[in-house]
């Protein structure tokens, strides 16, 4: 594999999966200590974001400053592009390793006791992802990937689905925070329950994209994510042998939409996705 430079350290892909994934579990441990202690009765400050509906915790916050602080002893000069506190000196230097990190990606999951939150962490250069763990703090499974050397479950190694058709396919999605927007969406799947199987919407767009390179789910589609949102769960998926498109990779579906499929279900998933409207929401 090619070999990557931090500082005058030279390490390889599977060794940056490695720290993505020790990193991933020590927060996904804080990650997990913060929700018994809500469950509890404990105290905790909730603020918000783009919307009423989209909060962020003081766990969002100190699962990602573990996370910044762990990668900056493991990979000291490294950029990191964090949800909660933003973008590193060199971000987007060429060559050089980004951390893409979502502290939790499943707020609101997370707040009202959902166990269906995740920490995602990944290792991008130029923009792509090479290394990539997401961890479930309620299960403790560990999703981790290395480009083009496969996807794993706790050390298992994962393989998508393939349903015969796209009748049969069981389809993931998820929603926006603003409101204007959650309703297109809305008629976007509505549109979309008579020509597949079923339906799916758990919260945590890390963890859809980890189902479908389990084959848990069929395929995964939404529009709206940022960066962080994807970039380690699009990597499982692809590495799980899913046919994935990144926000940005196809118009036709919507200029900020990501997709990932079965293969046997990709093309005719994407034709119905535009059938229906997908680049209008």
């Amino acid at each position: 594999m090619p070999r990557l430079w931090s500082d005058g350290v030279v390490t390889d892909e599977r060794s940056l999966t490695e720290i993505a994934e020790t990193v991933a579990v020590d927060a996904a441990e804080l990650v997990r200590q913060r929700s018994a202690d809500l469950r509890d009765g404990g105290a905790m400050s909730v603020g918000t974001k783009s919307s009423a509906t989209d909060v962020v915790t003081a766990a969002d916050t100190e699962s990602e400053r573990l996370i910044r602080s762990r990668l900056a002893e493991l990979r000291p000069g490294d950029a990191v592009l964090g949800e909660e506190e933003g973008s590193g000196a060199a971000d987007g230097d060429a060559g050089g390793v980004t951390w893409v990190v979502d502290p939790i990606d499943g707020t609101v999951n997370f707040l009202y006791g959902y166990p269906a939150f995740a920490v995602s962490v990944a290792a991008q250069v130029d923009g792509v992802s090479v290394a990539g763990a997401v961890v479930d703090p309620v299960s403790g499974r560990r999703w981790t990937a290395t480009k083009g050397a496969g996807a794993w479950l706790d050390g298992v190694p994962l393989r998508c689905g393939s349903p015969g058709s796209l009748d049969l396919a069981l389809l993931a999605t998820g929603f926006a925070y603003r409101s204007d927007r959650r309703q297109r969406q809305a008629r976007l799947i509505s549109a979309m329950l008579g020509k597949v199987r079923d339906i799916r919407r758990g919260g945590s767009s890390a963890l859809d994209l980890c189902a479908v390179a389990a084959g848990w789910v069929d395929a995964y589609c939404e529009h709206g994510l940022s960066r962080w949102d994807w970039a380690a769960g699009a990597l499982i998926a692809a590495e799980a042998g899913a046919q994935v498109t990144l926000p940005g990779d196809d118009r036709e579906l919507g200029a900020d939409a990501i997709m990932a499929a079965a293969p046997t279900i990709a093309e005719p998933l994407r034709a119905a996705l535009i059938d229906c409207g997908a680049a209008a929401v």
